[in-house]
């Protein structure tokens, strides 16, 4: 096996679906960076780190597919929770779709074992 292939690989994965992760976690519910990241660990086992996160936020914000807002707490500092906007509900229609017409199709040509 090309252990060296596979690892390149599985990044490559996780880039090009993160995105997709985050909008479906925010999608059920208003979230802070830190627990977008804890979500994100404990429903796919994929560890993203806050340098990774932060700035796939502010795109997203760029994009118009998510805004944010300071929330002030009892303690401590406040925090920023992110939210999909219209334009970002419309579109993780879209991306759901695609997604899984790929997963069945991907299901359709792995079903035979090696």
């Amino acid at each position: 096996m090309k252990e060296e292939f596979v690892t390149k690989w599985k990044s490559q994965v996780k880039k090009g679906t993160l995105s997709f992760i985050v909008l479906n976690a925010i999608s059920a519910k208003e979230l802070y960076g830190y627990e977008l990241i804890e979500i994100i660990k404990s429903a796919t086992a994929i560890e993203i780190a806050e340098g990774t996160l932060y700035p796939l936020m502010n795109r997203l914000t760029k994009e118009g597919l998510t805004t944010s807002k300071w929330v002030e707490q009892e303690s401590g500092i406040p925090r920023k929770y992110y939210i999909l906007t219209s334009e970002g509900k419309m579109t993780l229609r879209a991306m759901r779709k695609y997604w899984y017409e790929l997963e069945t199709s991907i299901k359709s040509i792995t079903k035979n074992e090696i």
